[in-house]
């Protein structure tokens, strides 16, 4: 194949990048939008694609507008700020709708509508901060795309919170001042829904006291943060250094008797918690509506992190029973339901598929199965829900491509798809977050 080629960009695929035909292959090409005739650079090939990069655009898709970060394109962070919103939603409708027909050939009849994100921009509650230089070359932002080199975030980042951005503005002058600079590579950064931050510090030295009061010592210049964790190493363990650990979001979470209400539920600094707190609570509505709870029902909740579906659903189902497999989640999820005051609900440290074979052992039987997987989807417990036999799944993905193969396993154990639509977690990225509705036969 050639070094070198004009491309017409047909559509956007899962991955960011616009898709279009050299001489029949397809090829991939990142920051490009349907519509786009492109002069291309080949940078990879196999037998069946290419990768390339934009080295002029010729024609420009009438979907296109000016990004409004600078540094999009360097910045690792964004893939779609050249798009104009409605049209990063039909992308990510069409990705969704391709993948789950493709893998487990579900129609589009029974896909909703996207749930669109009211605020595009400045969503993100968590940033992760890398830290690179000394001196005039110092740099505190994000890997540049397939890269370690750091992009500098000076002018702050226009998807993440503005608290976020104020807290990265202060931190900077004293990051500068550590003497062992070499030993941070990372600072995280999260914010609650009420207006709390805290960061924890990645350190990769021999002496965490030092690190520990050089962080206290400028407690006061550090607001809005209002407390600091230190890890040593890339998983180490987490040692206070001053503040809040913990932070705190709200969720819809109707009474028994169907009047409205709400949770306010915590996670500690390094478990895991949405990044988009306004499109998490369109989430746990639509999965409270969906899943109908009125009273007796007996839930399992797999993968259930520190309660962000369980406890909502508590609140009106009989019985809950949550399975995660970081220990920090599931203290959270205990101490969640106690603060707010719910009993009949059970949290275990347990691989989702261990304990839906322990369940399937014993006889248990479940009315409702929540399944809220990592990334790489959930295929064993996906096979083996056939035999536990609930009546209905409630399956959030975080990528249709392992969805559509976890679909096709429910499907052959005796599930039908009801309902899916995506539900926009992600803005200016190819990321999505989705909800599915299955009923067994």
């Amino acid at each position: 194949m050639v070094s070198e080629a004009v491309v017409a960009i047909d559509r956007l695929a899962y991955g960011g990048s616009g898709f279009g035909r050299i001489e029949g292959k397809a090829c991939f090409v990142p920051f490009s939008a349907p519509g786009d005739v492109v002069r291309v650079r080949l940078c990879r090939e196999t037998a069946s694609y290419a990768q390339a990069e934009i080295i002029r655009l010729l024609e420009s898709s009438p979907l296109r507008i000016s990004p409004p970060c600078p540094l999009f394109g360097s910045c690792g962070g964004c893939h779609w700020q050249h798009l104009g919103y409605p049209a990063q939603v039909a992308a990510k409708e069409e990705i969704f709708a391709d993948s789950l027909w493709r893998l487990a050939r579900v129609e589009r009849d029974r896909l909703l509508p996207p749930l669109t994100a009211r605020e595009p921009w400045g969503y993100r509650s968590r940033i992760q901060l890398k830290l690179c230089g000394r001196g005039e070359e110092f740099r505190i932002g994000f890997f540049a795309p397939g890269s370690h080199r750091v992009v500098d975030l000076a002018g702050g980042c226009p998807v993440a919170h503005p608290l976020l951005n104020r807290a990265l503005a202060v931190l900077r002058p004293v990051v500068e001042e550590f003497p062992q600079r070499d030993s941070l590579q990372q600072i995280d950064l999260a914010a609650g829904d009420d207006g709390t931050v805290v960061m924890t510090v990645h350190y990769s030295g021999d002496d965490p006291r030092r690190v520990e009061e050089f962080w206290r010592t400028r407690q006061q210049r550090l607001a809005p943060i209002t407390g600091a964790t230190l890890r040593r190493g890339g998983r180490g363990k987490l040692s206070a250094i001053f503040g809040e650990q913990r932070l705190t979001y709200e969720l819809p979470a109707p009474s028994p008797d169907g009047a409205a209400g709400s949770l306010r539920l915590a996670f500690s600094t390094g478990s895991f918690s949405q990044v988009n707190y306004g499109q998490n609570r369109e989430l746990v509505s639509t999965a409270l509506e969906w899943g109908n709870p009125t009273g007796g029902e007996r839930v399992l909740d797999l993968c259930c992190g520190n309660g962000n579906f369980s406890l909502p659903f508590a609140r009106s189902a009989g019985e809950v029973i949550g399975l995660e497999t970081g220990e920090l989640s599931v203290a959270d999820a205990r101490r969640n339901a106690a603060t707010c005051a719910i009993e009949h609900t059970r949290f275990e440290v347990q691989d989702g598929a261990a304990g839906v074979r322990r369940f399937i052992a014993a006889g248990e039987r479940f009315d409702l199965v929540i399944m809220d997987p990592p990334r790489s989807g959930a295929a064993e417990m996906a096979v083996l829900l056939g035999d536990l036999g609930a009546e209905k799944i409630l399956y959030i993905s975080c990528d249709p491509q392992t969805l559509g193969r976890d679909l096709a396993h429910l499907q052959k154990g005796g599930y039908r798809v009801v309902k899916s639509r995506v539900v926009d977690m992600f803005p200016q990225t190819y990321h999505m977050e989705s909800i599915t509705l299955l009923e067994r036969l």
